[in-house]
């Protein structure tokens, strides 16, 4: 069986859309994969990369092209309106989560991406975090804290950095061995080089 890296961000619609589809390559493919949550602010600043949506005309056909690959993959999608999300405490919460309670991890990603880019939600708002957590069960309190641990920011910060070191410069980013393939755009090929 192979493993598949999958490097991703919340705050990013391709990462989300990518996520949804994660349980039917792995079943069409045999491979499992391995989720990588880093920091995108971390890796643009250390890349010299930018959103998309910070050239208009990009941008404005990027988040079409979504839409288009949402109805496609038959899944909800909406462009938040409080676009762009500061998500350092929320990757923090998947790294912490993953490190301390990796049943849950994958629950909370989901919540999270459903957060911002199917409800809309504004989660640069620590109160409308705090609800969104509680409403999908995780305590908010306690999240806040393992995300305060310094394990976690430590890891967080190992896990980009080593994006960075093997050539990610978006999210979200897919490793089969040492090929890297970038974009939820490239996942059949990623199922090619699984297969």
């Amino acid at each position: 069986m192979r493993n598949f890296d999958f490097y991703f961000d919340f705050g990013s619609p391709a990462a989300y859309l990518a996520f949804t589809q994660l349980n039917k390559l792995q079943a069409e493919t045999g491979s499992t994969a391995v989720y990588k949550p880093m920091l995108l602010g971390g890796v643009f600043q250390a890349t010299g990369n930018h959103s998309p949506a910070t050239i208009l005309a990009k941008g404005k056909y990027t988040f079409v092209d979504f839409s288009r690959f949402a109805a496609r993959y038959a899944v909800p999608y909406h462009m938040n309106p409080h676009f762009p999300i500061n998500t350092l405490m929320l990757m923090r919460g998947a790294v912490g989560l993953q490190r301390t309670a990796p049943e849950k991890f994958l629950s909370y990603c989901d919540a999270m991406f459903k957060a911002i880019w199917v409800d809309g939600l504004n989660m640069n708002d620590p109160a409308i975090v705090g609800k969104a957590l509680s409403d999908k069960g995780f305590e908010p309190t306690a999240l806040v804290a393992l995300c305060g641990e310094q394990a976690t920011k430590d890891t967080l910060k190992a896990i980009t950095e080593e994006a960075v070191a093997r050539g990610v410069f978006g999210a979200p980013t897919f490793f089969v061995g040492n090929e890297m393939f970038w974009g939820q755009d490239r996942m059949d090929w990623v199922r090619e080089a699984l297969n």
